[in-house]
């Protein structure tokens, strides 16, 4: 019986991709035209009521167009946030529906340039999508299993996504472990291959941390103290004050949170704050933000200042907040990015390490890693790699597109 037409699916916290094999080769898919990524955002325009996604739904956030806006979608699944509806362009919808609608244009997209249609899909997936919680692993695969069914897929399987990363290198003898930085999370795959380029998996292993964790405390240390993080709020019923609510702050900094924080009650909790503020103009920022709803371009702000204070010709970097006010920011020199995300980046290396323990493989015998995701390719987690394997090669030269391009090779025999 013929194998099924399968798609490769890299469906990311921030990014995704499709692909499939083509004489032996990955073949990645123009999801948008020239590009063969695609942002995983989606925007609920008021007027005409419909969803955009990709990069068309971050243009109308950035063009300031009336609609609502998201992303970090992955982030929720596991969690009962997935399938708390919203009212959105006249329709109670939950998280599962808006993934599956997306999920359901990437197919469509994928089927329109390749002139055939994709009934089954192979899909990556975190080693652990929750990192200590193996009922939450569970019920996340789950949850991302009916998605792909409600997008129009008749089955799925997946494959670790540092796993699908090896099968998209150039085979080299020895031992190599494949660092991958995602959005939501960082995976690892400790991998030996022989002089044929035979590939044996030695161990896999993952922590919840990621790209958009670095963007939320940058935001806590750089951002929300603009915007009354840490200042004094009076006592309404004494001489006193009390810090503000640190909540608020933390969930406005937290990319997969801030949908949730455009509600009315927030909305007033915000301007009760403003009212006892020993420091009016922050709390004031804050009121905006929250009514023009401009929590996600805050997002975007922290990341762009984090990819600008990476590249060591861009000396005066910062986070550019002038969306709220005129002239507002705050600088990120590279030494303010590595102290603001030293933990998390402590904690994926302990999760590397732990990798090599699994499999009782030293440091010392590492002779490559392949670095994956945007993420991977920061300064400090190439350091504090490089401090764990000193013997290692590091190898970045297809960060954007390995796990793609791994998924799209092995789609082809995912169900033969």
């Amino acid at each position: 019986m013929p194998a099924p037409n399968t798609l490769g699916i890299d469906f990311g916290t921030s990014n995704s991709a499709a692909g499939i094999a083509v004489a032996g080769r990955p073949y990645l898919i123009d999801l948008e035209p020239g590009q063969n990524t695609l942002p995983t955002a989606v925007f609920f325009e008021d007027q005409p009521r419909r969803m955009r996604i990709g990069s068309h739904a971050t243009s109308a956030l950035i063009d300031g167009e009336e609609g609502r806006f998201m992303r970090a979608l992955k982030s929720l699944l596991g969690t009962p946030l997935l399938h708390e509806k919203r009212r959105l362009n006249g329709e109670l919808i939950d998280f599962t529906g808006i993934t599956a609608r997306f999920l359901r244009e990437v197919k469509t997209r994928a089927e329109a340039a390749c002139h055939q249609e994709f009934t089954h899909a192979l899909s990556g997936r975190p080693v652990k999508f929750h990192s200590k919680d193996e009922t939450r692993n569970q019920q996340a695969e789950a949850d991302l299993r009916q998605c792909y069914i409600e997008a129009g897929f008749s089955d799925v399987r997946f494959m670790y996504e540092p796993e699908a990363a090896v099968h998209s290198a150039v085979p080299q003898p020895g031992l190599g472990l494949v660092v991958d930085i995602g959005g939501g999370t960082s995976d690892f795959t400790l991998f030996e291959q022989d002089q044929d380029g035979a590939t044996r998996v030695l161990a896999s292993h993952g922590v919840r941390i990621g790209g958009t964790d670095f963007d939320r405390l940058l935001s806590i240390a750089h951002v929300m103290p603009l915007l009354g993080r840490g200042s004094e709020i009076r006592d309404t019923f004494g001489a006193g004050t009390l810090p503000a609510p640190a909540r608020i702050f933390n969930e406005l900094a937290t990319w997969q949170m801030i949908p949730f924080l455009y509600s009315a009650d927030t909305r007033r909790s915000a301007r009760g704050l403003l009212q006892q503020a020993v420091e009016p103009d922050k709390l004031s920022r804050l009121v905006s933000v929250l009514e023009d709803e401009l929590g996600h371009d805050l997002a975007f702000a922290c990341e762009r200042g984090k990819i600008n204070a990476n590249r060591p010709d861009h000396p005066g970097a910062r986070i550019d907040l002038k969306i709220v006010e005129p002239g507002l920011g705050a600088a990120l020199s590279p030494d303010l990015l590595q102290s603001a995300i030293a933990d998390p980046v402590a904690g994926i290396t302990a999760c590397a390490a732990e990798t090599l323990a699994l499999a009782g493989v030293p440091a010392e015998r590492i002779s490559r890693v392949l670095l994956v995701g945007g993420s991977a390719l920061l300064t400090p987690i190439q350091a504090s790699i490089s401090a764990l394997l000193p013997t290692a090669d590091l190898q970045c030269e297809n960060a954007l597109t390995a796990v793609a391009a791994g998924l799209a090779l092995q789609a082809e025999t995912a169900f033969a």
